[in-house]
């Protein structure tokens, strides 16, 4: 399975709404991150969905401040932005 199949699949949650979010972001934002971006990025995919909605719909941000980057930069590719 290549990186970006594996990385699909992981985007596939338990909520539609993440799922879509994600998978948006695979498709267009990812190829823009740096490695350090990319590992983060698979970081966040081992979060839990309702921690994963919090950030994403609640406003709510990850106290790790790259994190919290990569947090706003999904959110503001999918129109997201506070």
């Amino acid at each position: 399975m290549s990186d970006m199949s594996r990385l699909r699949w992981r985007c596939r949650r338990g909520m539609r709404e993440l799922d879509l979010l994600l998978e948006h972001f695979l498709a267009g934002g990812y190829g823009a991150l740096d490695d350090a971006g990319r590992k983060r990025f698979e970081e966040l995919l081992g979060e839990q969905d309702d921690i994963l909605f919090g950030w994403f719909y609640q406003g709510e941000m990850p106290a790790d401040a790259e994190m919290a980057r990569l947090v706003e930069q999904i959110r503001n590719d999918f129109g997201l932005s506070r």
